[in-house]
Parts: C-alpha cells; structure tokens; sequence
C-alpha cells in the first residue's frame, strides 16, 4: 500500500519598501518641495519688483506733471517777482488751481536729505489773498528751501528720491544760468507798498477781486521764455540717470 503524500502549500512572498528606499523618496520628495517654492518666491518678488517700479514711475510722471502745472500757472504781481532761484529751492508765484478767485499760492520746489536719502521736495503755502501775506509766505518759501522749521516742514511734500538738480532759464535767445543771467525781476524781498502793510488788497485789482484775479495790470518784471529742469534720478529706482523737462511760456512758440 502506497504511502499518502503530503502537500505543501508554500506561502507566495511579499516584499515592500526598504528603508534606504523609503529615504531616498522622501529626499526628492523635499527637493521638488524646494524648488516649487523657490519658483513661486521668484514669481513673487518679480511681481513686487515690477509693481515697485510701475509705483516709481508712476510718482515720477505725477511730480513732473505738477511741475508743469506749477509753471503754467505763473502769476505776475507788482513788486513781487513770479520766479526766482537762489541756487537751493525754485519759488514761484503761481494762480489757484479751484478758481479766479481763490487767491494766489506761493510754491518751492527744493532737494533736502529726509530720513538720510535726498529726496526732492515740494513746498506751497495757503491761499494768499492781500499782498502782506504774500510777501510772507516769498520769504517764509525762501526760508523752507534754507534751513526750514517744523512749522515751515507743515507744507511740504515728498516727491521722489534724487541725486541732484539744476535749473536754466531760456532769455535772450538762449539757456542761462539763473543766478548769472538778468532776469529782470524785483528783488525777491521787494517792500511792499505802504498799503498792503497793513493787509489790503492788491491796489492793481478791481475793487473786491482777490490777487488770484486775471485782470491784474502791471507786473514785476520780465519771466524768463522757458525754463529747463535737469534731474539726476538715482540708481535702484525704475529710471536713473540724467532727465531733462523743457517748459516754454505759453503763446511764445517754444524755446529753443
């Protein structure tokens, strides 16, 4: 009689990860993580940078518009010059932007260190509306530009970074140094007649109208035909180097 045979049933082997495996995994893993992110964080910062510079530019053209608006606006008063540069700040007397009668502003525009950067800097006093408070505010203007106070600091706006600036005036046929060339203006401390000292009006205005009023007759001198503006923007920002902004007198035909 045959013996019985005996069957195994043999277990079917099952193998998994090793741990070296498992590491490996884990470390691409971490370096696909890290240059997703370094992906995005450059995305990121590109997108800060050129919103940075869309900012720069942006307050470039706003102050350069501003500049122009300032010099369109150029209002002439007996005794009291409508432009003048003394070699830090550019003052100028210029008509209200709401209305005729508004009155008169005196506007600087300068370059100063404020919080250890130079920044150039606009400056404009209240409405004026009689001639002493005028001639306030043509010096309190030229003080600003100097050594300003605090108070003096009230009405001034920062503008944008700036490594340096020059100003021209076109006279004669020609761009001229400002403080080397005429300009045919009344002293920037001219005194005021004996009747604005004590606050009343213009006498060259109508009666009732304010010094912003577009009838007014005689003036202080000769404006110089155009003014030529010269900006050394600094590196870093969205437009460096030299910027050259032409104005002409309106209903001149432009300088040259």
């Amino acid at each position: 009689m045959a013996a019985p045979r005996t069957i195994y049933m043999g277990r079917k082997c099952q193998r998994g990860f090793t741990l070296i495996e498992l590491l490996v995994a884990l470390a691409l893993m971490a370096l696909m993580a890290a240059m997703s992110w370094r992906g995005l964080d450059g995305m990121v910062g590109a997108q800060k940078r050129l919103a940075q510079h869309s900012d720069d530019v942006l307050t470039l053209q706003t102050a350069l518009a501003q500049w122009g608006t300032d010099l369109d606006a150029l209002a002439q008063q007996p005794n009291t010059p409508s432009i003048d540069w003394d070699g830090r700040a550019l003052r100028l007397l210029r008509r209200g932007s709401q209305s005729t009668r508004e009155g008169l502003h005196v506007v600087a525009w300068s370059q100063r260190l404020v919080g250890g950067s130079a920044q150039w800097l606009r400056w404009q006093s209240p409405a004026l509306t009689t001639r002493a408070e005028l001639q306030a505010a043509w010096s309190q203007a030229a003080r600003w530009g100097q050594n300003p106070s605090d108070e003096d600091r009230r009405f001034e706006v920062r503008v944008t970074p700036l490594a340096g600036w020059q100003i021209f005036f076109y006279r004669g046929g020609a761009w001229t140094n400002p403080l080397s060339s005429a300009d045919g203006s009344a002293p920037a401390e001219a005194a005021a007649p004996a009747a604005a000292a004590s606050g009343a009006p213009v006498p060259s205005l109508p009666a009732g109208a304010g010094l912003g009023d577009p009838t007014r007759s005689a003036v202080a001198g000769a404006m110089p035909d155009g003014v030529r503006l010269l900006l050394t923007l600094p590196p870093g920002q969205a437009i460096s180097g030299v910027l050259t902004r032409d104005w002409a007198r309106p209903g001149l035909g432009g300088a040259q």
